[in-house]
């Protein structure tokens, strides 16, 4: 086996985002996330992770824990841009790069090495590029399988490196706790607990079998294979995007359909955005509602053609939103793009199931409204995501705040919406 996979994982990455942006911040525990009482911690540094704040701590919690902290709400576009310099770093040294997240990737250099040298050189040279441009720290596994170079630039935080050599793998793999395995969540581990797993070595003793039978036949030979470090996934590259979405968690139950409906515009118009950005069109857009009780439901529309357009998006989801009966308050609400085509021409022509119900726009002024929307766009690009919206979200005493990190993602990616209003830097009250 030879060393040809690299994990680039960049430390702390939102909180060493904001620590770039204001230097003062520097060796003070910084913590981004939502803001409000239901608000988690989306990023902590080295400096709060002393106190007992990680990622997923409620924002309550972590407020207790580390009072002097410096809390931040999330700029998404500021780690996007960070991500993408980041990502052209990767993709200088190898094409083989496979993003799993704003922060993360996977790397196959094995038809670099001559250029660049051995795995190893390739990953010091992207760490001194990364912290040298960026300003960013990033911890790099170098192993001969994408589950061992995972492994091993989680042990190589913060800021460094390690190598799994081949003859060191089972050694390395077997001494560590189950839970690292991938997929071993609360759940598995309690199975697991039954046979007297451990250790991953402890699971690659259990016949495949006899774990087929505790966790079902997908995840037992799943877990049998990377117990023994049998992991032949290749790097991937242009990963397709399934969704883009956004959701948001409020700080009080919403129960006022004027405010619920302002909440979804807000969304919708959000997911347009991106749609725009990245040059994809939806055919089918999702709404999901979570009440007080944390029941959820979810209802979806497919359209007749796909669009990119706020407009649509926003009459099909408030559209949607009409459909449902509430009797209980609103926690959480979310709008969601499905079924992307990227890079096709723009229909000028768009009709729904229901289309009386839906606020969707006429064909004759689509082209108008494309113009609209595109003039919108390149202000917010000049002068920031806020610079141009709705109308009707122009009250903000009627705009329910932003007050926690959602799904906000493409898949697979860890970005989500801005949440609430960025708080200056300084302790906590």
């Amino acid at each position: 086996m030879e060393l040809h996979i690299l994990h680039v994982d960049l430390d702390a990455f939102y909180a060493s985002v904001e620590e770039q942006a204001a230097p003062e911040l520097r060796g003070r525990p910084v913590i981004v996330g939502g803001l409000g009482p239901r608000g988690v911690v989306a990023a902590a540094n080295y400096e709060a992770r002393r106190f007992g704040v990680h990622s997923a701590t409620p924002m309550a919690r972590a407020r207790r824990l580390c009072p002097a902290g410096v809390f931040l709400a999330p700029r998404f576009p500021a780690y996007q841009a960070a991500s993408r310099h980041v990502m052209e770093i990767l993709e200088s040294y190898t094409p083989l790069v496979e993003p799993l997240s704003l922060d993360e990737a996977f790397l196959d250099v094995r038809s670099v090495r001559r250029l660049h040298g051995d795995a190893s050189s390739i990953g010091h040279a992207i760490r001194a590029r990364v912290l040298a441009e960026t300003g960013l720290a990033a911890s790099v596994g170098v192993a001969s399988t994408k589950l061992l170079a995972k492994l091993a630039s989680e042990d190589a935080k913060p800021d460094g490196l390690l190598e799994i050599a081949p003859d060191g793998e089972r050694s390395y793999l077997h001494a560590l706790p189950v839970e690292r395995l991938w997929g071993v969540g609360a759940s598995t581990r309690r199975r697991l607990d039954g046979l007297g797993v451990r250790t991953i070595g402890d699971l690659a003793e259990v016949p495949e079998a006899r774990l087929v039978r505790a966790c079902g036949a997908a995840s037992g030979a799943r877990l049998h294979a990377l117990a023994n470090n049998h992991d032949d996934r290749p790097v991937i590259t242009g990963r397709d995007v399934k969704s883009i979405g956004h959701e948001e968690t409020f700080p009080f139950d919403l129960r006022d359909r004027d405010a619920m409906e302002l909440a979804v515009v807000r969304l919708a118009e959000r997911v347009a955005l991106r749609l725009r950005r990245s040059g994809s069109l939806t055919r089918t857009v999702v709404l999901k509602v979570r009440d007080s009780d944390f029941r959820t439901v979810t209802r979806s529309r497919t359209l007749s053609e796909p669009t990119d357009l706020g407009a649509d998006l926003v009459g099909t989801a408030l559209a949607l939103l009409a459909d449902l009966e509430i009797n209980r308050g609103i926690r959480l609400l979310g709008v969601t793009a499905q079924h992307l085509d990227v890079g096709f021409a723009v229909q000028e022509a768009l009709a729904f199931a229901g289309e009386a119900e839906a606020e969707t726009i006429s064909s004759s002024s689509r082209t108008s409204r494309r113009a609209l929307e595109q003039a919108m766009d390149r202000a917010r690009e000049r002068f920031g995501d806020d610079a141009m919206i709705p109308a009707r979200l122009a009250n903000p005493s009627q705009v329910p705040p932003e007050t926690s990190p959602g799904s906000g993602s493409t898949s697979g990616s860890k970005a989500g919406p801005r949440s609430g209003t960025r708080s200056a830097p300084g302790p906590a009250r």
